[in-house]
């Protein structure tokens, strides 16, 4: 098949240097023979007869795609609450409910006493994710024979998806730790490198105590666990690597309350002071490590807004005769208040 395709494409050089040659009163045989060592040696000369032997046997058309996000890792961003109908203008507003009525139990003091409830609105401004611009010349399009421009769109909506998810995840951990926002420390044993101390079940059940005393609904409580911590569980306790994997539902069977889901780009925090590390800093070695992250559904929030592509044609930049892309995305997630939400860090042993 290839020796046809080369073949074919030899004799439509042949006919086309020919003509040519003809037209400018050279033998058309000496014409056809010089196209088709031009089409030989310089593979990138902009005529497609001149391509047709060469790129067919260079390109395969299949593309080696980096790794992504599954679908299934990011399950917990599901159980979140979408505000997407209320993002005009990519700004949410909500209404801040100031407090709760004070309760009176066998009051025996007249006239009651008379109180306000203060609320207020809360403007909520979504994160703008942009794109570098790619840039594909025209001579690639002629080039190649996959669709370049496809899989570039492709990449720049995936590269967006993945950094909107791990923000998200990230904005759903405390900052450090509170009564409200409770951090724990791992307590198993050291693990094998000895750089962190292992989760066990016990401190999954302290951050579900942690919960229970700010009286948060066990229904709709998620735990997203850290790829470490996962496989830390998988190691040591053997009944959590019999029920890791749920066939009915394709996710982590649940624990004490929790449900459990999996994702490798968990946040970080600085296990001296229990701070989050601010999202997109690298995390250190010797002072960093990785967490899981646990929140109460019903009280976070996410909204996606806008989203415009920039695509400039190779016709509008005649000087440089490539094609431009681009994307700009409006997202958020957020827990409404700073409360229902923890995280689970790893310890650093003291021999670290």
């Amino acid at each position: 098949m290839k020796r046809i395709v080369l073949m074919l494409a030899l004799t439509v050089n042949f006919i086309i240097g020919g003509t040519v040659a003809a037209f400018v009163g050279a033998p058309p045989v000496l014409g056809g023979i010089a196209l088709n060592g031009v089409a030989l040696l310089s593979p990138l000369f902009g005529i497609d007869g001149l391509r047709a032997g060469v790129y067919t046997e260079v390109w395969t058309g299949e593309m080696i795609k980096a790794f992504r996000t599954s679908v299934e890792s990011i399950g917990w961003l599901n159980k979140i609450r979408s505000y997407d109908q209320y993002a005009e203008n990519d700004v949410i507003h909500f209404v801040d409910i100031g407090g709760d009525p004070t309760v009176l139990i066998n009051n025996t003091t007249y006239p009651i006493g008379i109180e306000s409830l203060a609320d207020a609105d809360k403007a909520i401004s979504l994160d703008k994710y942009q794109t570098k611009a790619t840039r594909i010349t025209d001579d690639e399009l002629y080039a190649i024979s996959y669709d370049k421009m496809g899989s570039v769109i492709e990449r720049h909506k995936e590269v967006i998806n993945e950094k909107k998810y791990a923000k998200a995840l990230a904005a759903l951990a405390p900052a450090s730790d509170t009564a409200a926002t409770p951090v724990i420390l791992t307590t198993g044993t050291d693990s094998t490198d000895g750089t962190k101390k292992t989760i066990t079940r016990a401190d999954i059940i302290a951050l579900k105590k942690a919960f229970d005393k700010q009286k948060i609904p066990t229904a709709g409580r998620v735990l997203v666990l850290c790829s470490d911590h996962v496989n830390d569980l998988l190691l040591h306790d053997q009944k959590f690597a019999d029920q890791y994997y749920n066939y009915t539902t394709g996710k982590i069977s649940n624990l004490y309350g929790f449900e459990v889901y999996e994702y490798e780009d968990c946040p970080y925090y600085t296990v001296s002071t229990k701070t989050k590390l601010p999202f997109g800093t690298a995390p250190s070695a010797t002072t960093d490590r990785q967490a899981s992250v646990a929140f109460y559904a019903p009280r976070m929030m996410k909204a996606a807004g806008s989203t415009k592509a920039y695509l400039s044609e190779a016709k509008d930049n005649p000087t440089t005769q490539e094609n431009l892309a681009n994307f700009r995305h409006y997202f958020i997630c957020l827990p409404l208040k700073n409360a229902a939400i923890g995280a689970i860090v790893s310890a650093i042993p003291l021999t670290a």
